[in-house]
C-alpha cells in the first residue's frame, strides 16, 4: 500500500516539476557579473574528468579549483555524437557566453572542432554541440548541496550558481580549455 502511495505521489509530482522547469528556463538570472580585472583573469581552464575537478589557471598560478559534474555518460570516453551524454576530451576554447541560458549563466566550449566533425561524419552521425560550463537549471539553484551526487548534464560541465558567477567573471572569451580523461 505504501509503495502505491509513493508511486501515485511521483506520478502527480513529475508533471509539475516538468512544468516548473520549463517555466523557470525562460527566466534569466538578471545582469551577469562584471568581468574581473585582466590581472585576475584565467588564461587556461583544466578539467580532469576522472577526478571531477576543474581548475582556473593564470600562467603557473592556480586561481580557483571546483568540484564539477559532467555528462551522464562522461566515463565512457570522448564525446562522439549528438545525444551520447559524454563530455568531450581535448583542447578547445571558450568561444562565447550566454547570460540568458536555461541554466544559470553559461560559457560555450568550442566542441565540435574539425576532427570531431570529421569523425562523426565518417560514422554517419551528427557530432552534437552546445557543450557549456554552466550553473544549475534556472529555478533549481536550491539543489546546489545535492547536485554533485551524480553526473546529470547532457555532456556539459556543471557547477553551482555561486561558482558559475565567479567563473563567468574570471574567464574571458578565447580562454583555452583542456579536458582530460
Amino acid at each position: 500500500m505504501q509503495r502505491r502511495l509513493i508511486l501515485a505521489a511521483l506520478i502527480v509530482a513529475l508533471p509539475g516539476a516538468w512544468v516548473y522547469t520549463k517555466a523557470m528556463a525562460r527566466l534569466a538570472p538578471g545582469d551577469p557579473p562584471v568581468m574581473a580585472a585582466p590581472a585576475e583573469q584565467a588564461d587556461l581552464i583544466r578539467v580532469d574528468k576522472a577526478d571531477r575537478k576543474m581548475e582556473l589557471w593564470q600562467g603557473e598560478r592556480l586561481l580557483r579549483s571546483y568540484a564539477i559534474v559532467l555528462g551522464a555518460a562522461a566515463d565512457d570516453g570522448h564525446k562522439r555524437r549528438e545525444g551520447d551524454e559524454r563530455t568531450p576530451e581535448g583542447r578547445y576554447v571558450i568561444d562565447w557566453r550566454n547570460p540568458r541560458s536555461s541554466a544559470y549563466l553559461s560559457l560555450h566550449i568550442s566542441y565540435p572542432d574539425a576532427s570531431d566533425r570529421a569523425a562523426a561524419h565518417a560514422a554517419g552521425q551528427a557530432p552534437g554541440g552546445n557543450i557549456m560550463i554552466h550553473g544549475l537549471p534556472n529555478g533549481w539553484g536550491w539543489l546546489a548541496p545535492l547536485h554533485r551526487l551524480r553526473d546529470w548534464t547532457d555532456g556539459c560541465i556543471g557547477v553551482t550558481n555561486a561558482e558559475m558567477h565567479e567563473i563567468w567573471a574570471l574567464v574571458p572569451d578565447g580562454t583555452p580549455i583542456e579536458i582530460r580523461p
